[in-house]
């Protein structure tokens, strides 16, 4: 699904020039579960961002579902978003000014999916997120639990290939950080690529191997011994 060579982020201001990632070499196969971990300001967010197609890299090729997409145009990347990724962020991204339906829904309208046909995946996805009871409640009226569910919602409401997970728990209690592992293994365990950015080792031992990034450099992965062939 993904493979990166040589991969590069550098930032330039008229005074500083900083790298962010370098000589970064790594392959992901469609059903993995991924942990990215690392120490703040490694690189971790930075990565996610250009494996999410959310920005292209400076210099290297970075391969998206056998495209090589490093030099892809914003309206480009975002075709391919749109049809192929979900993100979860720590923050949860909701939108404050609409309900819960209306932010889980906001992903089929932007793909021109019916009304009808709308309305029943996002009533299917909130019912199996236990989350239909909230549904006309605005962000504000939820837990934090709560929130991030709608945003996991969200994020998979299209159906996609891939999910990217940027902290997903960080600004849960450990009951909620569970229910949204659980969200997220159950995804994976029904074929969805996962990729996660975590500081916390416990729950980076939800993937199947574990990356980490030290500045802009991977510099161990850890496979778990089921998965090693």
């Amino acid at each position: 699904m993904i493979r990166t060579v040589n991969l590069k982020k550098v930032y330039r201001t008229e005074e500083v020039e900083t790298t962010a990632l370098n000589d970064i070499n790594m392959e992901i196969q469609s059903g993995e579960f991924v942990s990215i971990m690392g120490p703040s300001g490694c690189g971790k967010s930075t990565l996610l961002n250009l494996l999410g197609l959310l920005d292209n890299p400076s210099d290297g090729e970075y391969y998206f579902l056998d495209e090589e997409v490093s030099g892809y145009s914003e309206r480009q990347r975002a075709n391919l978003r749109k049809q192929n990724i979900g993100f979860v962020f720590q923050s949860f991204n909701l939108i404050d000014e609409l309900t819960v339906f209306e932010n889980v829904e906001l992903p089929l309208l932007y793909l021109g999916v019916p009304s009808s046909q709308r309305k029943k995946r996002v009533e299917e996805v909130l019912e199996n997120f236990q989350i239909m009871h909230r549904r006309n409640h605005f962000p504000q009226q939820l837990s934090g639990g709560q929130q991030q569910r709608v945003a996991v919602g969200r994020a998979v409401i299209a159906k996609p290939k891939l999910i990217l997970a940027d902290e997903p728990t960080g600004n849960l209690d450990s009951t909620h950080g569970d229910e949204v592992m659980k969200i997220l293994t159950d995804l994976n365990e029904n074929g969805t690529t996962v990729i996660m950015v975590t500081h916390s080792p416990s729950y980076a031992e939800y993937g199947n191997r574990t990356i980490h990034l030290f500045d802009g450099h991977i510099v161990t992965e850890n496979i778990k011994e089921e998965f090693r062939v």
